[in-house]
């Protein structure tokens, strides 16, 4: 068992400090590791407020550096369990870096796949056409409104959601002996592969016009294309076969970067042989 030390919570100060953080969420972006540098910038405040050694800190923001990418506003949400959970690793490490990475990224799943269609599908529509309305009749409360209501739904949700995080996060992580903390790492993991399948499917299109076979019948030209074949075998296919071959990759260390210029020059060679279309 290991020893329990007094560690103080986050105050008031470190919640507006990692407010204000948050904001910035997305001023550091790439594409091999997306939002990570944003992360780690966000949690500094709950890293120094529970660690004081400096080992200890350059280790948690270590595991904060790696892979995140998620709807920004709600991902409040996600550094408030996060806290929490450092904060209970830094009181007796019964909590380890492996449980805090995984429920951080397998909430991020799901949070994007509500995030995106609440945030940027429905709230921001209705607030521009609701602004636009008044900005046609010449009412200068048309782009206010717009200002003012999507900025106070921002600010509310990543002040909150932070707030509600940590202190849910609080009670789940008291329990971890038992098998909570255990089954909210599962559940989340799940809905996560579960939301980021359905966005292969949804967000990836491959075409292949390839011919394969050319006939005539009642006097028309029929051709059997590749994309035809696969089709009747399962609807997308090769995005699916593609998303494995780059897990696989990745497994095997190979850095994204070069994995992204692989696919870039699979795409031109096929378009320049047929076998893809746009």
């Amino acid at each position: 068992m290991s020893e329990t030390k007094k560690v103080q919570p986050l105050t008031k100060r470190d919640i507006i400090n990692t407010y204000f953080r948050s904001t910035f969420m997305l001023g550091s972006f790439n594409f091999e590791r997306m939002q990570a540098i944003g992360v780690a910038v966000t949690m500094i405040p709950a890293i120094k407020r529970f660690y004081h050694r400096k080992e200890d800190q350059a280790a948690a923001l270590k595991r904060h550096l790696e892979f995140f990418n998620t709807t920004p506003w709600p991902a409040s949400a996600i550094f408030g369990v996060t806290a929490a959970m450092e904060q209970k690793k830094a009181e007796n490490g019964e909590i380890d870096e492996a449980a805090i990475t995984n429920v951080k990224i397998g909430l991020m799943g799901p949070l994007a796949g509500i995030g995106d269609p609440i945030y940027w599908g429905t709230a921001r529509p209705i607030l521009a056409a609701l602004g636009a309305s008044l900005a046609l009749s010449g009412s200068i409360l048309g782009p206010l409104l717009f200002f003012f209501g999507i900025n106070i739904i921002r600010m509310l949700t990543r002040w909150y959601g932070f707030k509600f995080g940590y202190s849910q996060g609080t009670d789940i992580v008291q329990d971890v002996a038992g098998n909570r903390l255990k089954k909210l790492t599962q559940m989340a993991s799940v809905l996560g592969l579960f939301v980021m399948g359905s966005l292969v499917s949804k967000w990836t299109s491959i075409k292949m016009p390839f011919v394969l076979v050319s006939y005539e019948q009642a006097g028309k030209t029929v051709n059997t294309t590749l994309q035809m074949i696969l089709d009747q075998l399962l609807p997308g296919l090769v995005a699916l076969l593609m998303t494995f071959a780059c897990m696989w990759l990745l497994k095997r260390k190979v850095n994204a970067i070069w994995i992204i210029f692989g696919m870039f020059a699979i795409g031109i060679l096929g378009y320049w042989a047929g076998i893809f279309g746009l």
